[in-house]
């Protein structure tokens, strides 16, 4: 492509490079000059524009977007994605539904790597994201760029960008009740918001006392797809109620705790084929906490190990929860006062 400064008389068939005002209208930036453009512009006593000519080896910005977006994406149905041309040079890649957004980040890289001009910025792999989000854009910052370069990132970004949607529909909370005056409501209503976003039913409030045998007896008659655990008392050790009781049920608890602030008291387990989560007492609140990306993984269809738990920690430290009973900052150890969250 050659980009520069021309005489008007020989601008036909160039693109215009930078908006040209002429008395009550204008001429806008992208425009590929005709005739009667040349014509105007003389006459407003413009003698040279600058502007970008393509080369015989070259694609203009939104051949070259459209053709990226596709490789990324080439089935968009089946990656719950839609491509949306919006000229310029940009194509969005929106969800079609609620899910997890997962990456091949070596491909994103090696695309960005090819030629300034080719651009593909994504949100972050595994973030949560509900339908008409923007995923990811495409935009090529030059009015076109060669096509081999272009080939290459294609090439390079083969089926870069999909959508892991929901695969599990239903979800049993059971609340484990140490005050009398807790009846469950705030914890439920709170948790049915989380699995809404991702279309998951929430079963009705189960509230048992804070003991091991009645609380294992709720696991077994639970109904989920996947089956959540949030006691009145936090749990503090890997051997303590929940944990306990998820033994107790037949189940195995296959991680205590995790890199992530608020969120640290989680633990993860199985009953059957069912996945098993043991909240965090911060799960209470509808800010979000590391039990939310566990939650959202596995409701995706996301394996999640202890390895990828404790790989959590970086960008882990999360905004802080304002009704959190041991706020970070507060520096002063009460006496018999060492509380968990």
């Amino acid at each position: 492509m050659k980009f520069g400064p021309v005489p008007v008389s020989q601008a036909e068939g160039a693109v215009l490079a930078h908006s040209v005002g002429l008395g009550t209208r204008r001429l806008r930036k992208g425009r590929v000059l005709e005739g009667a453009d040349l014509t105007a512009l003389q006459e407003a006593g413009y003698s040279e524009v600058t502007v970008a000519r393509l080369e015989a080896l070259d694609l203009d910005e939104d051949a070259a977007a459209i053709a990226l977006a596709h490789a990324l994406v080439p089935d968009p149905n089946a990656a719950g994605l839609t491509l949306a041309p919006v000229g310029t040079g940009r194509v969005n890649i929106v969800a079609q539904g609620p899910g997890l957004v997962l990456l091949n980040a070596e491909h994103v890289h090696a695309v960005n790597a090819v030629d300034p001009a080719i651009t593909l910025a994504t949100l972050p792999g595994l973030m949560r994201v509900e339908a008409g989000a923007m995923v990811a854009t495409v935009k090529i910052i030059a009015y076109g760029v060669a096509a081999s370069a272009v080939e290459n990132a294609c090439d390079l970004g083969q089926g870069a960008i999909r959508l892991a949607p929901p695969v599990l529909r239903r979800a049993s909370l059971i609340q484990t009740q140490v005050q009398p005056r807790d009846d469950g409501t705030k914890g439920h209503a709170v948790t049915a918001a989380r699995l809404g976003r991702l279309g998951v039913e929430l079963d009705p409030i189960c509230l048992v006392p804070h003991q091991i045998d009645p609380l294992a007896d709720a696991l077994r008659k639970a109904q989920g797809d996947v089956l959540l655990i949030l006691t009145g008392s936090a749990t503090s050790d890997l051997y303590d109620t929940a944990p306990e009781a998820l033994r107790h049920a037949g189940g195995e608890v296959v991680h205590f705790g995790m890199p992530v602030d608020p969120g640290n008291l989680l633990f993860l387990g199985h009953l059957g084929a069912r996945p098993v989560i043991g909240l965090p007492g911060c799960a209470k609140s509808p800010a979000l906490n590391g039990a939310d990306w566990v939650m959202e993984r596995i409701i995706c269809g996301q394996s999640v190990t202890a390895a990828d738990i404790m790989a959590m920690g970086v960008g882990g430290l999360l905004k802080e929860i304002p009704t959190r009973p041991r706020p970070r900052r507060d520096g002063e150890i009460m006496p018999n006062r060492l509380q968990k969250d």
